[in-house]
């Protein structure tokens, strides 16, 4: 299994995009078709967006101090 995490810190006012750089996962030439984000309980994810090879999540909510895992599964148009 492959992971790729990085840590943000993020004011729980705050409604921030992130993004999900994909572009190393991919062949030449492929593209992400669909993608799903799920945060972990107390952290919200309000929208999410494709576009070639990243997905890009807005976040909001979430407790001053807390850590919560993102993540963030794709289809691509090469079916991976």
């Amino acid at each position: 299994m492959m992971a790729n995490e990085k840590v943000y810190l993020k004011d729980p006012a705050a409604i921030l995009d992130y993004a999900f750089d994909w572009s190393t996962w991919l062949t030449s030439g492929d593209s992400i078709v669909s993608a799903t984000v799920v945060a972990e309980t107390g952290l919200t994810v309000d929208s999410s967006a494709a576009s070639g090879t990243a997905v890009t999540a807005w976040l909001s909510d979430g407790e001053p101090g807390d850590l919560y895992r993102v993540t963030c599964q794709v289809v691509t148009t090469a079916g991976r």
